[in-house]
């Protein structure tokens, strides 16, 4: 069975400029040997990138040992639940893409909060409501 978005479609990809994704598929799909939950596909900003540095997660610096670029801001990237969660906490969660957010987030993030710092609009908007 395929995996699903947090608003119950297809999980659609999140990004392939880098490509992201636990498995570097592109899709933040979450499979058994993903323990952190890579289910938030979250598009890069300067604050949630300073505030994941600040709390000991640098995603800007290249790790080419993990296939990691470094991000810039912009950059759609599949992070931790618990990290974008920590984030939003701290006021500084970064924009989400829900079709792209795999619906395992929703063990760890209310979705509630994940459509408050929605950046698309599904095809049925009804579905935010």
């Amino acid at each position: 069975m395929s995996e699903r978005n947090v608003l119950g479609g297809p999980l659609e990809p999140c990004g392939t400029d880098p490509v992201t994704g636990f498995y570097r598929d592109g899709s933040c799909s979450c499979g058994p040997t993903d323990t952190g939950l890579h289910a938030v596909c979250a598009v890069m900003s300067s604050e949630f990138l300073a505030h994941q540095q600040s709390v000991g997660n640098d995603l800007s610096t290249p790790r080419p040992e993990w296939q990691f670029p470094g991000l810039r801001p912009g950059d759609r990237w599949c992070v931790v639940a618990v990290r974008w969660l920590q984030a939003h906490r701290d006021g500084a969660a970064a924009p989400v893409v829900l079709a792209s957010t795999n619906e395992r987030a929703l063990e760890v993030v209310p979705l509630a909060l994940l459509r408050e710092h929605a950046v698309d609009v599904p095809a049925d908007p009804g579905a935010l409501g």
